[in-house]
């Protein structure tokens, strides 16, 4: 078993040598930057041109759009058909999957690729859908931020396959959310090494504290309601069959989540939620995430 103070500083220094770790596609930071712009400020052609610098994400995109997921039935050819034909909230959306779900080592690592992002992809689909319903948030930021929260747990694959390979079987074995056994294992949870990665690479300073603090939603000192929002949307998720791959052995009291209360304190609107209808509506959550995983990993 590794201390706190033991495991973060070896990860630390796994992290400033190592260089295999797979950097986001150089095109998605502008993009995304470009995308956060009111829609009558943006411009078709320019998304296009952004895309159209990284041939691998040029392709995705238009593979997206000619799938029946999307309802498209006739043929797009062009990407900038393509761009039109998505709409620019799932060009966006797209655009950051297609970016990120490759990320993964490809030897086997104990938890399974498309399991690993139908949760994180059910997990942003669920907040977006949260941050329009209580009138909270930024749809497209909640929708971020629920698809990058567990970047540390790429990290962790990447920099230290064997004890995180440890740490997730105890997970599954105990039945207990991830985070307790990487600490207890590790020494510290993916939480520490995506808030590592996540200012590496720039993000944005609410992005960097969802990553960092998405299980400690209390801890968090910016934009605390977008990092209770996601840790609500990762609890429901874990809970309602969009996990890792096992079942945590608990019972969800929502009312006395800590992240809950936050969010209370910050939406009149949650306290009149419609809960029961949510968790009915999880189900087409989890087959769109199914959907649009399989089709990017498989198509």
């Amino acid at each position: 078993m590794t201390t706190a103070v033991d495991g973060k500083q070896l990860l630390r220094e796994r992290l400033e040598g190592l260089r295999q770790i797979p950097t986001i596609p150089a095109v998605l930071t502008p993009l995304l930057r470009y995308l956060e712009q009111p829609v009558e400020k943006l411009d078709v052609e320019k998304i296009t041109n952004f895309l159209a610098q990284d041939k691998s994400l040029a392709a995705q995109c238009l593979q997206m759009a000619n799938s029946p997921l999307f309802g498209r039935w006739q043929q797009v050819d062009s990407l900038h058909g393509a761009v039109v034909s998505l709409g620019l909230n799932h060009v966006s959306d797209i655009a950051m999957s297609c970016g990120l779900l490759k990320m993964l080592p490809g030897e086997k690592t104990g938890i399974d690729p498309i399991v690993f992002w139908e949760h994180s992809l059910g997990c942003a689909l669920l907040c977006r859908r949260l941050a329009r319903n209580i009138n909270l948030h930024d749809p497209g930021k909640a929708y971020l931020a629920g698809l990058l929260h567990d970047l540390g747990i790429i990290v962790n694959l990447w920099l230290l396959p064997d004890e995180f390979g440890e740490a997730f079987e105890a997970a599954r074995s105990e039945g207990i959310p991830l985070h307790e056994t990487e600490q207890r294992i590790l020494g510290f949870t993916h939480c520490d090494s995506g808030r590592l990665l996540a200012e590496r690479w720039g993000f944005a300073p609410d992005l960097v504290e969802v990553v960092a603090y998405h299980h400690a939603p209390q801890a968090s000192s910016q934009d605390v309601a977008l990092v209770s929002l996601v840790h609500i949307a990762d609890l429901l998720c874990r809970t309602g069959g969009l996990n890792y791959g096992y079942v945590e052995a608990r019972q969800v009291n929502l009312s006395e989540d800590a992240g809950f209360t936050l969010l209370v304190r910050n939406s009149e609107a949650l306290r009149k939620f419609d809960w029961a209808r949510l968790s009915f509506e999880l189900d087409s959550y989890m087959d769109e995430a199914h959907r649009l995983v399989r089709t990017i990993y498989r198509g």
